[in-house]
């Protein structure tokens, strides 16, 4: 056991590597393949993202749930028929997301081999398991873990579960993410401590005001994950 060690559970999409950028990407051409004569882009993206959490409910996240998005708000907002060429075209947005390399956020590395030394980490990400277990293994990050949490939904009860699991002290743990409605604002509900990592690109479905920390739990706001070595 290490001296003084606490438990890291730390966050994967937007947090250590690049993910939300590539689905911007594909919306914007999306939108723009779209060329709606009445509706403006920002029009489109808020019917795109009511039709998201539409199919996060019944299909839950990933590439095959933002291609059902994709394929729905076309069917939504065009005049014409979706076709199989179309279809083949709408597909091909979202594919180019899947061929995108796992690509680090700054220091990630040597931030998690420094932390990894004096603490216990834990990847909790939310999604497709298939999906998040791939880019776990193409990150070649997996070894610094002493475990990988893939979960369908981050929620309070799925923190609970998660400290059940693993037997940790709620007030020695601590959730890092840049989302404050995945990552933040359930870790503090379910009583433990949560550290906020902002990214200029989180998904505007992951959006929420930050929930104040209630005691004992505790809450960090840093300006980038390799500065948890200045806290741990």
């Amino acid at each position: 056991m290490l001296v003084n060690s606490q438990t890291l559970l730390i966050d994967a999409d937007d947090t250590l590597w690049e993910n939300n950028v590539y689905f911007e990407r594909a919306i914007a051409d999306f939108i723009s393949f779209l060329n709606h004569r009445e509706m403006s882009p920002a029009q489109i993206r808020e019917i795109l993202d009511d039709v998201e959490r539409e199919c996060i409910i019944t299909h839950g996240y990933g590439l095959p749930s933002f291609t059902r998005s994709l394929v729905k708000t076309f069917e939504r907002l065009s005049v014409e028929p979706i076709t199989p060429a179309l279809h083949e075209t709408i597909h091909g947005f979202a594919r180019t997301i899947a061929e995108q390399p796992v690509q680090m956020l700054p220091r990630v590395v040597d931030t998690l081999e420094y932390l990894g030394e004096r603490h216990h980490l834990i990847l909790v990400t939310k999604g497709n398991f298939a999906e998040q277990s791939g880019k776990v293994e193409r990150s070649g990050l997996k070894d610094l873990f002493r475990a990988i949490e893939i979960v369908p939904e981050k929620n309070s009860a799925a923190y609970t579960t998660v400290i059940g699991n693993h037997r940790l002290d709620r007030e020695q743990t601590w959730m890092v993410g840049n989302s404050p409605k995945s990552d933040i604002n359930p870790a503090l509900d379910a009583g433990i401590n949560a550290i906020f990592v902002p990214h200029d690109d989180t998904w505007v479905l992951e959006h929420e005001e930050l929930a104040e920390a209630k005691p004992p739990s505790k809450l960090l706001v840093l300006t980038s994950f390799a500065e948890l070595t200045e806290h741990f």
